[in-house]
């Protein structure tokens, strides 16, 4: 399954005739260039697990920064970055929680 199949079943798997009305998964493009995904974590599974910020900023165009912050994750990345960070989303989403 490739990142983009894994991201629809994600998102598939929390539409529950409500949660899909008032949140979701939002892609944009920034003006430097580069990406911008933001994962509305409300009601989810992922809603209090803690997540460790990447912040990678190698270059001007290779870059990277994702965190959560007001129960979103938030990915931004330089051009060539969207694959990546959907995989760090979808990565951290799959981990499973040791009590």
């Amino acid at each position: 399954m490739n990142t983009l199949q894994e991201l629809q079943q994600w998102y598939q798997s929390h539409c529950d005739g409500d949660w899909e009305h008032g949140y979701g998964v939002q892609i944009d493009t920034l003006d430097n260039p580069g990406w911008r995904v933001t994962v509305e974590l409300t009601d989810t599974e992922l809603a209090d697990r803690p997540f460790t910020e990447i912040q990678r900023l190698e270059h001007e165009t290779d870059w990277i920064h994702c965190r959560i912050r007001d129960h979103k994750f938030e990915g931004h990345g330089g051009a060539f970055k969207l694959d990546e960070i959907l995989q760090i989303f979808l990565a951290w989403a799959a981990e499973k929680q040791t009590v």
